[in-house]
């Protein structure tokens, strides 16, 4: 029995080259995840502009984020709104294209959105919905294949853009982006580290020519943004 035992238990040196063979696979994959996140960072971060660069475009796709229940926006979206107001107000965009989460009854950040950029003047001919933005690659998917959307700013915060922009321009789309950092949020630090699986993930969408979950018939950002609306206020 003794002698079974010993026959049985993994010799030492098996056991090293298991690990070595784990830790080598596990640095293959941790350089692999940097070196996708250097290129998406790069290849975006050369399209970030300030406004005063600006010669016109399409439209300004405003990427949702958190809103609360009795409607407020979040600071990050709040900031995002004012910067697209800015932009429509100065001429350098056309149109604004609010996209954002919509899949429950109950909560709704595109229609908030609208509301937000109405109440500052904005026509509601203007402000295009895409309610089934669920995050950045399906946005950019869709502002291209539904929207149809040639030449476009992307709204958002600093840490964001990069990997919006790597996905818009890798999808077709002329776009640049303008950063709407107003203020230094709370826990930002956070939202860095989380681009860094999020990048690897939409360089791999890109890749593979990953199709959103939600498609639909097209409605082109040159006409009225009213036929996107789906309440009456």
């Amino acid at each position: 029995m003794e002698v079974e035992k010993l026959l049985l238990r993994p010799k030492p040196k098996r056991r090293r080259r298991a690990a070595l063979i784990f830790l080598f696979s596990f640095f293959l994959l941790g350089a692999a995840i940097a070196a996708v996140n250097f290129y998406v960072f790069w290849a975006g971060k050369k399209y970030v502009v300030v406004p005063e660069q600006l010669r016109g475009a399409q439209a300004a796709i405003v990427l949702g984020a958190y809103v609360f229940p009795d409607g407020r926006l979040c600071d990050m979206l709040k900031d995002r709104m004012d910067t697209a107001v800015e932009l429509y107000r100065e001429g350098r965009v056309q149109k604004l294209l609010l996209t954002g989460d919509h899949g429950r009854r109950r909560y709704d950040e595109v229609n908030h959105m609208r509301r937000y950029a109405e109440s500052r003047g904005v026509p509601a001919e203007d402000i295009f919905l895409d309610h089934a933005g669920f995050n950045t690659y399906d946005s950019m998917y869709r502002a291209k294949s539904i929207f149809l959307v040639d030449s476009a700013v992307v709204v958002t915060q600093d840490f964001h853009l990069p990997r919006a922009l790597f996905i818009a321009r890798s999808l077709g789309l002329n776009a640049v982006g303008v950063a709407a950092d107003k203020y230094r949020y709370v826990g930002v630090e956070q939202y860095y580290l989380r681009e860094i699986p999020a990048r690897a993930k939409d360089f791999c969408c890109v890749a593979a020519g990953v199709e959103p979950r939600f498609l639909g018939k097209t409605v082109p950002i040159t006409g009225d943004a009213r036929a996107t609306h789906d309440q009456r206020d």
